[in-house]
């Protein structure tokens, strides 16, 4: 296999991208629909390094061999501010992708993150340098630098399909990917669920139920869900 980068993504309108960071992942799983929504959401593996960060840029894609991480380092040259480095090795503990030096590098380019699905090591460091990082595995396990592998091509990254140019938003609650061709719908679709829930949190607080707010009656109602005016024990003792 001979080893391959390409040096350009397609470009996105930066204002989409600080619109779909305001949003969050929750409220583009649900935007982007019960299937697209649940194929491109990362799974919980995907753990952030530090909490309380949340992420959106465009993705520079690496795919590295299995106890390699050459890949990761000629994308890392190539990406820009405001960019998310997305690091895989078919999601293997072998081969440490990410460290405390690469995480300096990163800081200094100004990249908006990096999700790896693989191992990162120098985890302490890192969590002191308070850079985002999402990773599946945390092992010092030492990576050789010889390929195979290659940079902005279409990756797998836990479970999910990732083209360059691919918008990653990560926050508290995972990683999910919005394929460019689909990010406008999810964006305006995604701020109006925002726009609803800052409507319910002051009812919340004060006197409305969610189940009233939510419409939860129609949902049960649908469901077919039986509903008994007396307790399980009172029922079943006459038996």
């Amino acid at each position: 296999m001979k080893s391959i980068i390409y040096n350009k993504i397609p470009k996105c309108d930066q204002n989409l991208i600080n619109r779909a960071k305001k949003c969050g992942v929750a409220d583009l799983h649900e935007a982007l629909g019960p299937i697209t929504g649940q194929l491109s959401l990362m799974s919980p593996k995907m753990y952030p390094i530090n909490l309380g960060n949340r992420i959106a840029g465009q993705a520079i894609t690496a795919y590295n061999y299995s106890g390699d991480n050459l890949m990761m380092h000629c994308a890392l040259r190539l990406a820009t501010q405001g960019q998310v480095l997305v690091t895989s090795n078919g999601g293997t503990p072998h081969g440490a992708q990410w460290g405390e030096m690469a995480t300096l590098n990163a800081q200094r380019k100004k990249l908006a993150g990096v999700i790896v699905d693989g191992n990162i090591r120098d985890s302490d460091a890192i969590r002191d340098l308070n850079f985002p990082i999402w990773s599946t595995w945390i092992s010092p396990s030492h990576a050789e630098k010889r390929g195979p592998g290659a940079v902005n091509i279409p990756i797998i990254c836990d479970g999910v399909l990732i083209n360059p140019g691919d918008i990653i938003v990560a926050d508290g609650d995972g990683v999910i990917v919005v394929p460019l061709g689909l990010l406008s719908k999810a964006v305006d679709d995604a701020e109006k669920y925002s726009d609803r829930e800052r409507e319910w949190r002051p009812k919340l607080t004060t006197s409305t139920d969610l189940y009233e707010l939510a419409k939860i009656n129609l949902a049960v109602e649908k469901a077919g869900v039986e509903e008994k005016d007396i307790s399980w024990n009172e029922e079943n003792s006459k038996s």
